[in-house]
């Protein structure tokens, strides 16, 4: 079984394929608001299940992390919207101080993706 590393820099890949999973590392944003943060994180997920050969349908797992609990709607309106019907993936959302204190929004995605 073979790993492959994609965009791989000294202290991480962005992606990580391993039998049929891709791993993505965690995706921040420093637009202005928790909306805004969300919409270009989930932007960057897509665009990196696509360099994975996968999409949002099929990814199995979503960690979000929130510097305040108190964002957890705004950051749902936007998710909401954004994950196809029926294609929920199984998630966690938790509070964590992020490596920034411009970052509101921190999500760490695992999908199936092509071998």
């Amino acid at each position: 079984m073979s790993i492959t590393r994609i965009e791989t820099g000294q202290r991480m890949s962005r992606i990580v394929k391993h039998n049929g999973t891709a791993y993505l590392c965690g995706q921040t944003s420093q637009a202005a608001t928790v909306a805004e943060q969300t919409r270009e994180i989930l932007a960057k997920i897509e665009d990196l299940l696509e360099k994975a050969g996968s999409d949002k349908t099929r990814i199995l797992r979503c960690e979000i992390w929130l510097a305040d609990m108190a964002d957890f709607d705004e950051m749902n309106a936007v998710w909401d919207a954004w994950v196809p019907e029926g294609h929920a993936p199984a998630r966690a959302c938790g509070e964590s101080k992020l490596a920034r204190e411009v970052l509101k929004v921190e999500m760490l995605v695992t999908a199936a993706c092509d071998a």
